[in-house]
């Protein structure tokens, strides 16, 4: 599924899968990323106003970081439930959130330095580093594709390459950790053409589509000799793979609802990892392999589970709210991390191990402008990454830790263009 760009407008949007993720369902270039909460669900911080939630600027608190991962450790309990007010606190410099003089960086992303545009033009999303961090795989619609492929280039942006079958739709792509194969999900086998499109309408708000006909393929790097690991009834899609090489964690339908699972490389040995009613997807190990942090929505209310359970059996999801968990890799000791009341996806791992970097429209919930947010994983020290007033999102680091990648609309040509971007990352 494709999770894309919303822009400040309807324009431009894209979950995951994410979602996302791996992230979200196909959607057009006119659809936001994902539908704003109802006036109930926005969380107001205590002694705020709305317009606290609307700056586009915040204070952003120091955060420690160390140079080496972090040994794996049980994920404490989360103390922080709602974002501290201070985080929508203006900060004093008045340039925060407007162009600076360097190319397209932000003002007040002081996280960020020499930022490069990798592609330019059509929907880019989702690029993942090789575990050599020497080139990306990518979801794309470009040229005259109607619909995602699966591309890899080089580190800057050289040598792009379709390496998916161009026949029905793709999304949430990943090399395997020898760089001479890769993994993603597809619906060619269902048929030639793109996926159907979710009618928003219908619904009456955006909704994503999870396609049944989404399969898990692993090929050579160079897209030859495509091969089904996954072979279920139903969604199967959003596959990332550990550092250590064992295993792969993925998204399915397969026993009735969106649960996470793993499976060894060859599609063997498939383990349920996930066992609330709602959406857990959009996964991805940490640097030891020995922990997997997702986005999930879990329904309690009797109401809300009938109408989560009503739209999955036509294919769709809302994905308004969304919080951050963690896990061990064995589906054990899951906790959540984020409690905002707000459509937060894409989780990825710090080198350091204690932090994760995600997207969010927590500062504006009923909006669509998405920005990058770091917090620990016990829910504490969150803090703003980037301030772009569009859409920044599905972030990754290079595996030595020094570049951060992620999809933006920023600096774009046209208006709705969603693409790749690398940043040195100052901590």
């Amino acid at each position: 599924m494709t999770l894309r760009s919303p822009a400040p407008t309807l324009l431009a949007l894209v979950l995951i899968a994410t979602l996302a993720a791996c992230s979200a369902p196909q959607r057009k270039d006119d659809e936001p990323i994902g539908a704003p909460p109802s006036d109930d669900e926005r969380y107001v911080p205590p002694d705020s106003t709305s317009d606290d939630l609307n700056r586009k600027d915040a204070a952003t608190p120091e955060s420690d970081r160390t140079d080496k991962p972090a040994p794996p450790a049980p994920t404490p309990q989360l103390q922080n439930k709602r974002p501290d007010r201070a985080v929508f606190v203006p900060d004093s410099d008045e340039r925060v959130g407007k162009p600076t003089d360097q190319p397209h960086l932000f003002g007040g992303e002081k996280h960020l330095a020499n930022v490069r545009m990798l592609t330019h033009g059509g929907q880019n999303a989702e690029a993942y580093f090789a575990f050599d961090g020497k080139r990306f795989v990518l979801q794309s619609t470009r040229d005259a594709l109607a619909c995602d492929q699966i591309f890899t280039m080089n580190a800057d942006g050289s040598a792009p390459k379709m390496v998916s079958t161009g026949k029905g739709g793709t999304t949430c792509a990943y090399f395997y950790p020898d760089g001479k194969q890769l993994l993603y999900a597809s619906t060619h086998q269902a048929g030639p053409a793109c996926p159907p499109k979710a009618d928003h309408g219908k619904y009456g708000g955006y909704v994503w589509r999870i396609d049944p006909d989404f399969d898990i393929f692993r090929a050579n790097a160079d897209g030859t000799a495509p091969q089904a690991l996954t072979r279920s009834p139903g969604y199967d899609a959003e596959a990332t793979i550990s550092p250590t090489g064992d295993r792969i964690v993925f998204t399915s339908m397969r026993d009735g609802d969106l649960e996470l699972y793993s499976m060894k490389l060859d599609g063997t040995d498939v383990k349920r990892l996930t066992h609330k009613v709602g959406y857990d997807g959009g996964a991805f190990f940490d640097r030891t392999g020995t922990r997997i942090v997702y986005r999930a929505h879990h329904p309690t209310a009797a109401a809300d589970v009938a109408e989560y359970k009503r739209l999955l059996g036509e294919h769709v999801v809302k994905p308004s709210v969304m919080e951050l968990f963690v896990m061990n890799a064995d589906g054990t000791d899951a906790r959540q991390v984020t409690d905002y009341g707000a459509a937060s996806f894409a989780p990825y791992f710090l080198p350091d191990g204690q932090r994760i970097i995600f997207a969010s429209n927590l500062h504006d919930p009923k909006g669509r402008d998405f920005d990058l947010y770091t917090v620990r994983v016990d829910g504490t020290q969150l803090e703003r990454v980037t301030t772009n007033p569009t859409f920044d999102g599905f972030p990754m680091f290079s595996p030595d830790g020094k570049t951060l990648v992620f999809a933006s609309n920023r600096s774009n040509s046209e208006h709705g263009e969603t693409n790749v971007f690398v940043a040195e990352w100052k901590d």
